[in-house]
């Protein structure tokens, strides 16, 4: 899957890229460790939020 930067994701889409269920990314974005925007009634995540999140995992596993 190719995305532009800067890209919107859905959160089923953060679910595949993250491997994490649903309740999980909601709980990430609930409490502020993953930014997301409401577009509407639908809710997109940067796609430079999902990099931020993982490399804040990382830095926290080392």
């Amino acid at each position: 899957m190719t995305t532009v930067p800067g890209q919107l994701l859905t959160v089923p889409e953060v679910m595949v890229r993250l491997r994490l269920g649903r309740s999980k990314v909601y709980d990430l974005m609930r409490s502020k460790r993953l930014i997301s925007i409401t577009e509407g009634r639908a809710r997109r995540i940067p796609e430079n939020a999902v990099q931020d999140y993982i490399r804040d995992r990382i830095e926290e596993a080392a």
